[in-house]
């Protein structure tokens, strides 16, 4: 079977790309098709996250294994896409290089059967330009105020690692090491 997807910038501006990819290709096989499909040069790492109805984020997807224990994590080329997604879960989201945050709402739009003679991830449509920079993210506590309860003990004393009477020796450090 071929999913097809339409993978949207989450930005203000329409910018969007529809790709058409086999069910038992990997998210590392998406990835690849959407760093092609919207022109990046694919050098930065990116993930996948799966989430819910109304696109909140939930289990990462990296393309490297980042665990504490080599192997015990899975990637995105362990995951075909009809393990993750179907007709009842559709949507998941692309981040594309962290420092800039490329975030893209990837959604399935459509099940079919392939097409003779067409080869799979296929571009079936483009629209809009990606712009020069990433569009910037507000990213928000769950709570009101995530810092309040923390307000009446901070003060610039604790942030400045320098003040007072502590020194690194306090520490275990000395100061000619090597």
């Amino acid at each position: 079977m071929i999913y097809k997807f339409r993978a949207i910038l989450d930005a203000e501006e329409d910018v969007f790309r529809d790709i058409a990819i086999s069910d038992e290709d990997t998210l590392e096989d998406l990835h690849n098709a959407l760093v092609n499909a919207f022109g990046f040069d694919g050098l930065e790492v990116a993930s996948f996250y799966t989430c819910d109805d109304q696109w909140n984020q939930e289990e990462e997807i990296p393309m490297f294994d980042t665990g504490d224990v080599p192997g015990e994590q899975k990637i995105m080329s362990d995951y075909a896409m009809n393990q993750l997604l179907s007709e009842d879960q559709t949507k998941i989201i692309y981040v594309y290089d962290f420092i800039n945050m490329w975030t893209f709402l990837v959604e399935l739009a459509a099940v079919e059967e392939a097409e003779v003679g067409v080869t799979y991830p296929n571009l079936l449509f483009s629209h809009g330009e990606l712009p020069a920079t990433a569009p910037d993210k507000e990213f928000e506590a769950e709570h009101e105020d995530f810092y309040s309860e923390f307000e009446d003990d901070l003060d610039e004393e604790d942030l400045d690692m320098f003040s007072g009477d502590d020194s690194f020796e306090d520490y275990g450090f000395e100061e000619n090491w090597n």
